[in-house]
């Protein structure tokens, strides 16, 4: 298949085998300033200097950093704040840049200075722990809204509950206040009432949400009032190419709620084909071409015997691929943004950025001193030229 980027080293772990490379996300600041966002977790973060989250991927909690550059992506240096937090998504809302992310407790921080610093982190929601990654954030009737997941207590992996948020974008959104949340929705009992098991054994559940909106009169689920959003999420099945599709709704007093899709013959729409949807996605919408640009890693091989290390044996973490859709459901290839070819060599988890007639892809990576395909130690940085080209 066609290699369609280049590729960058943004970042190295100090400590490959103890120190890993997490939640890449990218931003436009102002003036046109990109930031690359990412966290770093694992035993060894208590090597490092700077705050670390109450809660992350090992007890010594995961630490948040900024990259920033002036002169579209040639040079980069790092903001002069770290912040303790994890599963960060950047987005610029009101004259601000924000992160918001997770310390067990959901937490938010903003920069009124282009990125170059970052305020403490200011609690959103304390009463659950929290989870999610970099995913599509939507901005529309000059509100934003997100999809961040509470955890279910005492659940087994992934249990979680996605729940909608909304806010003013010229609102203090480091004030719990401004926000707006729907009641979690409960997935798994949406697999359970469908009858649909986990085809090798796990738990069956959905994470990592991305929020896009429909335009097109003619689609399905278009709605004219333009209150209806799509949440297009990993599906945990056992499967490969599977992802989940459920909606949110804004009611004209403004409160939130998550709901199943309807097909046409009234029974409810929840999986669907989906290339990489077993794993994190990230999609965006172009304005420009009218399309759905994705950037995922879908599964190549997924029928191998059991006992064999998913992570050796599907590979669906050493490629990274551009899909592009004309619905924001059913998707065609552009080509192979990146690939790892050795054992530990991985290209996943990615976050994108439309940059100009160029397309950004920030990326979860490893070689051949990582500790596994998922704990890798670099974060890579691809571009895609003239990607409206691709179509």
């Amino acid at each position: 298949m066609k290699r369609i980027a280049d590729e960058r080293i943004l970042f190295e772990s100090p400590y490959p085998e103890a120190v890993f490379c997490y939640t890449p996300s990218l931003c436009r600041g102002f003036d046109g300033r990109l930031l690359a966002g990412f966290d770093l977790g694992g035993p060894g973060t208590v090597r490092l200097e700077g705050p670390r989250s109450d809660s992350g991927d090992c007890a010594s909690g995961n630490q948040f950093r900024v990259l920033l550059s002036d002169d579209d992506g040639a040079g980069w240096r790092e903001s002069r704040t770290r912040l303790p937090m994890l599963h960060a998504m950047m987005f610029r809302a009101g004259g601000a840049l924000y992160a918001l992310g997770q310390s067990g407790r959901l937490v938010i921080s903003r920069s009124v200075d282009n990125g170059e610093s970052w305020s403490e982190v200011s609690v959103l929601e304390r009463d659950h722990m929290w989870h999610q990654s970099a995913c599509r954030v939507d901005f529309r009737h000059g509100n934003v809204y997100v999809v961040y997941e509470q955890r279910i207590p005492g659940a087994p992996w992934p249990g979680v509950s996605p729940v909608l948020m909304a806010a003013g974008e010229e609102a203090d959104l480091c004030d719990p206040a401004s926000w707006r949340f729907s009641e979690p929705f409960r997935a798994e009992a949406l697999f359970a009432e469908l009858g649909i098991t986990h085809f090798g054994g796990g738990s069956v559940g959905v994470l990592e949400t991305n929020v896009i909106r429909i335009y097109d009169r003619e689609h399905l689920y278009y709605d004219p009032e333009d209150r209806t959003l799509l949440l297009l999420m990993r599906a945990e099945t056992g499967l490969g190419n599977v992802g989940a599709v459920l909606r949110g709704i804004e009611s004209p007093d403004g409160a939130l709620r998550i709901e199943p899709l309807r097909s046409v013959s009234g029974g409810k729409f929840f999986l669907l084909p989906f290339p990489g949807g077993q794993m994190k996605f990230h999609i965006d919408y172009d304005a420009e071409s009218g399309l759905y640009w994705m950037v995922a890693s879908p599964k190549s091989d997924g029928f191998r015997t059991p006992g064999v290390p998913w992570y050796e044996a599907c590979g669906e973490r050493r490629r990274l691929e551009l899909f592009y859709s004309r619905n924001g459901l059913e998707f065609r290839s552009a080509g192979v943004v990146a690939e790892g070819l050795g054992k530990l060599d991985s290209r996943h988890y990615a976050s994108l950025l439309f940059d100009g007639s160029d397309l950004l892809v920030f990326a979860r990576s490893g070689d051949s001193r990582a500790k596994t395909l998922h704990d890798g130690n670099l974060l890579t940085l691809h571009r895609v030229k003239n990607f409206r080209d691709l179509v």
